[in-house]
């Protein structure tokens, strides 16, 4: 393979050290007005548990690594892998217990997730920097950072950013060792395999990607190479496949012991996931097969158009640039490929009529970094066209790449800050925003995590004692919400709308049957509350007469 294309300079690492660190920053300030979404409360409750076998490990490790310590402490959620639930215990211990830096358990537990975003900014910088230009990297990092389903999950203790992460560095450091880099990066692209096993189950993508990509690659000269025997496996597959599993297995603890079994349930687990309701277009599906265009038209309806309008700029650009032919255009349509192998492999589940219904955005976010890449390249482009043009604050070589990048950033950015803290009732303005999102029948929210919009309201208007029905909150969470002093102690809860005196509703139109039993119970359908994200109802509360004040 040729040559990486640039070296980066020391400042290039400070400046995606500084976009990264930006954005955590960012994160750390808007986390306190988050709800805890339903599965955080799960993996707070096995983070714990992980963490007092850490504790368990330093304190008499002999003890700690007998099979009773281990199954008793890693059995909790062993239905998914646990590098990140590692570090989210880690950090609960190491920020909270024993340093206070986070005064909110809850944040502790979510820091690493935040660190993981930075962390994708921060190679999406240095590559599309690689690849392209500096105004490509930066433009792929805030295109992915502005994204507001993606600045959402950012902010939670859940892998879906961690898987995000893991995914871009694998793919950078498969990207590198075909670029020059040499053995070490395919060394790293073998841990950083093994790491990504452990952190979600989107990894087992990465050698299809991987493979396909060398076998691509190789065609032209597949049929010689073949008859020559002279046809090589790229080293960074071959450390993929002797690193990646060795590293899975080392690094999470409830499959030392039982492993074939235990792998053998993991799997089934995913590939037999359970259903939830999702509303598609005014329906609610639960069960497959979903909609075809469902991942296309949630990616049109939560990506910011000019992020969109990028991306394709950059491939067609790319396209074009290769059909011209050269050395240069040789490295460019590598890269390319890699990347829209990338994207197409994380979508292709969703063409599939058995996939199972069990969430939203976030199970194809893994390609959003490699769509980050190609708005980058196509900004690069406008900016190579603006300096050709001949109008002198557009082909000044900083005033033109100044506004040209600041009116693509500016509706991101704008969209991004709007969105919180509602995060996944968030809608584009291509299809009117969150208003036009409720009228097309899109789901309006998921996890029950707009709770945490309506705790002022709670703490300041809810009678002493009174108890609260949590409908799609999740105990865990809720009590994490107390823990952390964000809602009044004295206040019960219960999951029983007949039981509570207010009741949370979180709207979805499969749960519509909670609000009619408020009515029964409570005597009236007349919500007390009701905050409105851009004019749309998304959680309200319901009250018996007098439990409010």
């Amino acid at each position: 393979m040729s040559e990486q294309r640039r070296w980066l300079r020391w400042w290039d690492y400070a400046i995606a050290l500084g976009i990264a660190a930006l954005y955590v920053v960012l994160l750390l300030n808007t986390v306190g007005t988050l709800g805890y979404a339903r599965d955080e409360g799960f993996y707070f409750s096995a983070a714990e548990s992980y963490g007092r076998w850490f504790e368990l490990l330093v304190r008499a490790p002999k003890e700690a690594l007998t099979r009773a310590a281990v199954d008793r402490a890693w059995s909790i959620n062993h239905e998914h892998p646990a590098l990140a639930k590692s570090a989210f215990a880690l950090s609960w211990l190491l920020l909270h217990k024993k340093w206070h830096l986070f005064p909110m358990e809850g944040t502790a537990f979510r820091f690493p997730g935040m660190l993981s975003a930075g962390l994708v900014l921060f190679i999406l910088y240095l590559w599309g920097t690689r690849a392209r230009s500096r105004a490509a990297g930066i433009a792929a990092a805030l295109g992915f950072a502005l994204m507001p389903r993606a600045f959402y999950h950012a902010h939670l203790d859940c892998f879906d950013i961690p898987i995000v992460a893991a995914w871009v560095a694998c793919a950078y450091a498969y990207w590198r060792s075909l670029t020059g880099g040499g053995l070490r990066w395919a060394i790293a692209t073998g841990v950083l395999f093994g790491l990504a096993l452990n952190t979600k189950h989107n990894s087992w993508f990465l050698p299809i990607t991987f493979v396909a990509h060398a076998v691509l690659l190789q065609v032209p000269s597949l049929r010689k190479e073949l008859r020559t025997g002279t046809s090589r496996i790229p080293a960074a597959l071959l450390a993929m496949a002797l690193i990646g599993p060795l590293l899975f297995w080392a690094t999470w603890p409830w499959i030392w012991n039982d492993t074939a079994q235990r792998l053998e349930g993991y799997v089934a687990f995913h590939m037999g996931h359970e259903y939830y309701n999702m509303e598609f277009l005014g329906v609610t599906y639960w069960k497959p097969p979903m909609p075809r265009g469902y991942a296309w038209v949630m990616t049109a309806a939560t990506v910011p158009l000019i992020t969109l309008v990028c991306a394709a700029a950059g491939m067609v650009t790319i396209a074009a640039s290769k059909l011209r032919g050269g050395s240069e255009r040789a490295h460019e349509g590598m890269t390319a490929l890699l990347w829209l192998l990338a994207i197409g492999v994380n979508y292709a589940a969703w063409l599939s009529t058995s996939t199972p219904i069990f969430g939203g955005t976030k199970h194809w976010m893994t390609a959003y970094p490699f769509l980050a890449l190609f708005a980058g390249a196509g900004l690069d482009w406008v900016l190579s066209k603006a300096r050709q043009s001949g109008v002198p604050v557009i082909a000044h070589k900083v005033a033109g790449p100044v506004l040209i990048g600041a009116a693509c950033v500016a509706s991101p950015l704008a969209q991004t800050l709007r969105s919180h803290p509602w995060g996944l009732s968030n809608y584009t303005p291509l299809v009117g925003g969150a208003a036009g999102g409720a009228t097309l029948g899109l789901n309006r929210g998921f996890w029950g995590f707009t709770t945490g919009a309506v705790l002022p309201w709670l703490n300041q208007h809810a009678g002493h004692g009174e108890t609260i029905c949590l409908h799609d909150t999740a105990w865990a969470s809720w009590d994490m919400l107390v823990r952390d002093g964000r809602v009044r102690r004295d206040l019960r809860t219960t999951m029983s709308p007949a039981d509570a005196s207010i009741g949370l509703y979180h709207h979805e139109p499969h749960m519509q049957g909670v609000e009619y039993q408020y009515w029964v119970a409570h005597g009236t359908s007349t919500p007390v509350h009701v905050p409105l994200y851009d004019g749309v109802p998304v959680i309200w509360i319901l009250a018996r007469p007098g439990a409010t004040h």
